[in-house]
């Protein structure tokens, strides 16, 4: 295991030294070939912000409607009258 994680160190090791910044969003990269070729990479610029859109939301109401509804009277033995 301490191996394994020897090895992985190394190999981070040689791939953060093979980049070497430039300029603003440009990378020197070392690409291994037969001897070495050095290309200049450009990275992506990414711009952040808001924007205002309108969308539909919508609108849930309800009403009142009047229906009928059975109605029970219950009387217990103390309320009847013999």
């Amino acid at each position: 295991m301490r191996k394994l994680m020897l090895a992985a160190g190394i190999a981070a090791l040689v791939v953060t030294v093979g980049c070497k910044k430039t300029g603003e969003g440009e990378y020197e990269v070392q690409k291994p070939t037969v001897g070495t070729t050095t290309d200049t990479v450009q990275t992506p610029s990414v711009e952040t912000g808001t924007a205002t859109d309108t969308i539909n939301v919508p609108k849930v109401t309800t009403e009142k409607k009047e229906v009928n509804v059975p109605k029970v009277d219950v009387k217990t033995p103390s309320e009847r009258k013999p």
